[in-house]
């Protein structure tokens, strides 16, 4: 175990040196960006409107008591969805799609001595392979968490105006009761430390692939698993010392 975490670090140190030629590795974020980004967009948008209207007819069902304002879905369903459902289970989401493409990208690669062939040309096989991946994941999974937590809302006001147990100015009442700016930067730093997760994970696993394509897959699956079992103790971690 201890051997593991020490090539981890050492991995991430090698990934975050100086780089030969700028230009490259900007090239490369931005493309990792777009695919993390755009590519994860329409599986993020649609998991979260339809979250987002399943949590307000729960809750609403729950609450269906006469001495509590109906206002107080909205309220719940708001707090649920920025606190917990937008960044766990986008980040759930983003580790089986994102993450085994960055473990299989890089196991084929190292299965098939591509990185041996970047590394006999000096150059720095994990700084040019990991570090634009780390960066898009860190900077993209924010920006889909926001987009899931305003669709996530969106979807239970969908639900209000379909449904009969709250209705939609009661519902966005209760958007409005209490909001606290502290969510946001809880869901926020969450977004932040599940796409470092995610991306570092998934391109150890990935990298340190050996044998051939049964291998890759394998290494896939283990870094989906291991990405999902962290991003649990994070969400736990980051919850009990910022709330």
């Amino acid at each position: 175990m201890f051997h593991s975490l020490g090539k981890y670090v050492l991995l991430l140190r090698l990934s975050f040196r100086r780089p030969e030629k700028f230009s490259v590795y900007w090239a490369e974020v931005m493309r990792e960006m777009v695919a993390t980004g755009i590519g994860s967009l329409g599986i993020i948008s649609i998991i979260s409107i339809f979250i987002g209207a399943a949590t307000t007819i729960q809750v609403a069902f729950q609450l269906s008591s006469p001495l509590v304002p109906l206002s107080i879905a909205g309220k719940i369903a708001r707090d649920s969805t920025i606190l917990e459902f937008s960044p766990t289970i986008s980040a759930l989401v983003l580790a089986g799609r994102v993450g085994s493409s960055i473990a299989s990208q890089i196991g084929t690669m190292r299965v098939t001595e591509q990185i041996d062939a970047l590394e006999i040309m000096g150059v720095n096989a994990p700084g040019y392979l990991i570090a634009p991946k780390i960066i898009a994941c860190i900077t993209m999974v924010p920006m889909l968490v926001i987009i899931s937590i305003a669709l996530g809302m969106t979807g239970g006001w969908i639900a209000c105006l379909f449904g009969g147990e709250v209705t939609p100015a009661d519902y966005i009442m209760g958007l409005r009761d209490g909001f606290m700016p502290l969510t946001i930067r809880v869901a926020l730093v969450k977004a932040f430390v599940f796409g470092f997760i995610i991306a570092s994970i998934c391109a150890y696993q990935g990298f340190y692939t050996s044998g051939g394509a049964l291998e890759v897959g394998q290494s896939a699956t283990r870094g989906v698993v291991y990405s999902c079992v962290m991003i649990l103790f994070a969400d736990l971690v980051v919850t009990r010392l910022m709330l």
